[in-house]
C-alpha cells in the first residue's frame, strides 16, 4: 500500500513539473536561476549585461524540443552545424565591450538571434552579418517578433562586416576566424574594441582595441567556436 502511494506521490509531483515547464513563470525563474548560479558567480558584474540576461528569453531562441534546458550552461544545436553560445560566454563576451547606450555595435555570426538581441538591450543600433541564409531568416523572423527595431539583419560574409554601416564603437565575432580579419579592424572607430575567438583547435578569445597607432591585443579566456568561413 505504502509503495502504491508512493508511486501515485511520484506521478503527481512529475505530471505537476511536466505542466509547469513551458509557462512564462517557469522560464522566468529560470533565467534568474541561471543569471544567479552561472553568471554572477564566475565574476561577471556589468548590470547592463546581467539584466540583458535576467530579461531575454533565451528559450526562443532554440529549438522547441531543447526549451526546457534553454537555460544550462551549456551551448545548444540550432541546426546547419551551429550552435548557441553557453550564457556564461554570451554575458562574459558582452561585459567585455565595454558597451554604452548610445553605442553602435556590429556582430559577425548571427546564429539563433540570441546574442543579438542581448545587445539591442543595451546599446542604441545592433547590425549582424549571419552567412547561413535560413538562419539569417530565421533570426530575423524572431528578432522581429520580439520587437527589437534597433536590429538589422544581413546575410552575408562576416569577413567583409558591413561596411556601409562603419565605423562601429564595438564588434563582436561570435565564430573563431584562424587570424583577425583586417576588414572588421578598419571598421573600428578609434578607441573602438572587438571581441573574437582567435585559432583552430585551440582558440583564445582577445579583446582588441583599436589606437591611432594599430590594435592593442588582449587574451582574456580559452573557448571553443564553431569555424568562421569565407562566404562561397
Amino acid at each position: 500500500m505504502r509503495r502504491i502511494i508512493f508511486i501515485a506521490i511520484t506521478l503527481v509531483l512529475n505530471l505537476e513539473i511536466f505542466c509547469a515547464a513551458g509557462t512564462e513563470s517557469f522560464f522566468e525563474e529560470r533565467r534568474k536561476m541561471m543569471v544567479d548560479e552561472q553568471i554572477i558567480p564566475r565574476g561577471v558584474k556589468d548590470s547592463h549585461a546581467i539584466n540583458a540576461m535576467l530579461k531575454v528569453p533565451r528559450h526562443l531562441f532554440v529549438p522547441d524540443g531543447l526549451k526546457n534546458i534553454a537555460y544550462e550552461d551549456r551551448p545548444l544545436p540550432i541546426g546547419h552545424g551551429q550552435t548557441i553560445s553557453q550564457p556564461y560566454i554570451v554575458a562574459f563576451m558582452t561585459e567585455a565591450l565595454g558597451l554604452k547606450k548610445q553605442d553602435k555595435v556590429l556582430e559577425i555570426g548571427t546564429g539563433s538571434g540570441y546574442q543579438a538581441a542581448i545587445l539591442a538591450e543595451i546599446v542604441r543600433e545592433v547590425y549582424t552579418i549571419e552567412i547561413i541564409p535560413p538562419l539569417a531568416e530565421e533570426a530575423k523572423r524572431k528578432l522581429d517578433e520580439l520587437g527589437y527595431r534597433n536590429i538589422t539583419v544581413k546575410c552575408g560574409d562576416g569577413y567583409l562586416g558591413w561596411k556601409e554601416k562603419a565605423p562601429f564603437d564595438a564588434i563582436i565575432v561570435t565564430a573563431a576566424p584562424e587570424k583577425i580579419p583586417q576588414m572588421l579592424v578598419e571598421q573600428l572607430k578609434e578607441g573602438g574594441q572587438m571581441v573574437v575567438p582567435i585559432g583552430a583547435f585551440f582558440q583564445e578569445l582577445y579583446l582588441i582595441t583599436k589606437t591611432k597607432d594599430g590594435i592593442e591585443k588582449k587574451p582574456l579566456i580559452p573557448v571553443r567556436f564553431v569555424p568562421m568561413v569565407h562566404g562561397r
